[in-house]
């Protein structure tokens, strides 16, 4: 099969500052890492191609300078890595860019699976692995932890829900979430890493990615954010007291009775 891993390299939350005026975040001075959730995917992507055949390509969007992030998947054991980068692509909200991913993932051709992490640490919307599905008319499952082939060229993943799990087959081509922790990524493997480093990484600016340029960016972007402000956690009501143990029972009783009453 043909796997490609959508990639995201994201600011380090604790870095990452918000523009009062833009209301968009200030990554300006953020170091930035791989996506968590990202990285499991692409471990599940090795993992299967291990298991089944097949080829593992990394595909991400966003500016010059995330390469090296790409050499780093490349070095884990991609394939091949594919950089969408273009000012076109610039500002876009999940809608943007979903259809920006599913476009790169057309042009790359007779994909079979499509895998992604479950959410981005700077968005944690969940939202642009299933709307790739959608643009990409194929099937899909979310929050993922295992996945493994079937017969007649199907899948079957393994989805973690808050009351327990559930067994899905999809037929391919799919695209698939993989929850954060699921696995154990692996580590860089030293033996790639002068392929890693002399490999191509294609880059695709709009115009050699195609598509409909009203669906890119800021443009193709319909979210808006009205504005902005900041939510502290409300801390609990506490009381201390220098009572003796008999005192503090019968307050506690008290307590519990005046609660119990207020519910009826």
């Amino acid at each position: 099969m043909r796997i490609v891993v959508c990639m995201k390299v994201v600011p380090r939350p604790e870095e990452v500052k918000v523009d009062p005026e833009t209301k968009t975040l200030d990554r300006a001075g953020a170091r930035s890492v791989i996506n968590s959730s990202d990285m499991n995917a692409l471990e599940t992507a090795l993992a299967f191609r291990e298991a089944h055949g097949g080829t593992v390509t990394v595909l991400s969007m966003g500016p010059p300078q995330f390469e090296p992030y790409l050499r780093v998947a490349l070095a884990v054991g991609a394939d091949e890595a594919v950089l969408l980068s273009d000012r076109a692509f610039g500002g876009a909200d999940t809608l943007a860019t979903s259809y920006t991913l599913a476009t790169g993932i057309r042009k790359i051709g007779d994909v079979d699976l499509v895998l992604c992490g479950e959410e981005s640490s700077d968005g944690g919307t969940s939202q642009v692995p299933p709307s790739i599905a959608e643009w990409l008319d194929a099937s899909q499952a979310t929050y993922v932890e295992r996945l493994v082939a079937a017969k007649n060229s199907t899948v079957r993943a393994t989805r973690a829900l808050e009351d327990g799990k559930e067994t899905v087959e999809l037929s391919v081509p799919a695209v698939i979430s993989v929850i954060v922790g699921s696995n154990e990524p692996r580590f860089i493997d030293y033996d790639r890493w002068a392929f890693a480093q002399s490999a191509k990484v294609q880059v695709w600016d709009a115009a050699a990615l195609g598509g409909d340029p009203q669906y890119l960016g800021l443009k193709g972007s319909p979210t808006t954010v009205a504005g902005l402000r900041e939510v502290r956690k409300a801390g609990r009501r506490h009381e201390t007291l220098s009572v003796t143990p008999e005192e503090a029972a019968s307050r506690i009783k008290a307590e519990i009775d005046r609660v119990r009453s207020a519910r009826g």
